[in-house]
């Protein structure tokens, strides 16, 4: 068993990067599902595996053995390496478990301060009277658009209605879940970080297609995402916003205005090929991740059942 566990541990050293390629081939929707989906997966399997390996130290107790009515000396895996590995289990679920609390408070905390920073609204538009430039959607009860006079003046009237769209489309697709899953993944298994930034990114892209259907534009959407980002860009310092709240002015915006003024012309089969491979090369970690953590978990049940003297040994 203790060779097993590994494999979910350590998956995501191939399921990151293979998700990240996965993810550029993929529509915006799509991709964000995927990357969101595999953070939570990798993260609650990587868990399971640091269970399962305190489990598996702690049963060799004297008293958690008693507890459980077995004999350690018939559970079966004695390496060496399993006592040091479950206390490091053991001490990493601990540090995972705190980080996993403040994080979770932290995003609470963001978010009430920014709701209580913004103005009651008779709709989902709350218009904040400042001089810098910047939008972002505020999720919640309800949700809002929160938008300054300064960026309101940096935009005609069209390109305000593509800004409210692609703001209307993440509250509406509730995006600021995908990105609190994923943040909260990482505090799970820090090697999972690198899905954040295409994971954010997706959604941006995601948010701009809803605003070009919305408007019927793809040009105008295009140009009214990357007048803001230049309006945004000439601001003194970051603004505050919660880390969960995504904007139209966020993320690789030049990468964003190319993939809207594409033509979407279809591509040959090699091409095509080669969009399939990190899907499958994706299936293949899921696969393997959660084969070995169903090994793990039967050998430790094994264990446990001969221990307990309900199973013969096997030869």
């Amino acid at each position: 068993m203790i060779y097993a566990v590994w494999v979910p541990l350590l998956m995501p050293l191939l399921a990151v990067p293979a998700a990240r390629r996965a993810a550029a081939w993929l529509p915006p929707r799509a991709a964000a599902w995927t990357l969101a989906g595999f953070s939570i997966g990798l993260a609650t399997s990587s868990t399971a595996a640091l269970v399962l390996l305190a489990s598996a130290g702690a049963l060799r107790l004297p008293l958690v053995a008693a507890f459980a009515h077995l004999s350690p000396p018939l559970l079966g895996d004695d390496s060496p390496a399993l006592l040091p590995a479950s206390i490091l289990a053991v001490l990493a679920l601990a540090a995972g478990a705190v980080t996993l609390v403040r994080t979770g408070l932290r995003q609470r905390r963001e978010m009430r301060a920014a709701h209580a920073g913004s103005p009651d609204a008779a709709d989902e538009l709350s218009v904040r009277p400042d001089e810098l430039p910047y939008a972002y959607a505020l999720p919640g009860r309800p949700g809002r658009i929160v938008v300054t006079t300064g960026m309101l003046r940096a935009l005609d009237a069209r390109e305000r209605e593509v800004l409210f769209a692609h703001e209307r489309a993440h509250l509406r697709g509730r995006h600021h879940l995908f990105l609190s899953a994923a943040e909260l993944a990482v505090t799970l298994h820090p090697m999972l970080r690198g899905l954040r930034e295409p994971l954010a990114y997706a959604l941006e892209r995601w948010a701009d297609e809803s605003a070009a259907t919305a408007t019927g534009d793809r040009a105008l959407t295009a140009r009214a995402i990357g007048r803001a980002a230049l309006a945004a860009a000439g601001t003194p310092g970051a603004v505050a916003r919660p880390r969960t709240a995504l904007a139209a002015t966020a993320g690789p915006v030049p990468r964003r205005v190319t993939a809207l003024l594409s033509t979407g012309a279809t591509t040959g089969r090699p091409r095509r090929a080669l969009r399939r491979a990190p899907v499958v090369a994706l299936l293949v970690c899921a696969a393997l991740t959660a084969g070995t953590l169903a090994e793990a978990a039967y050998d430790l049940h094994t264990d446990v059942e001969v221990a307990q003297g309900e199973a013969q040994i096997p030869r």
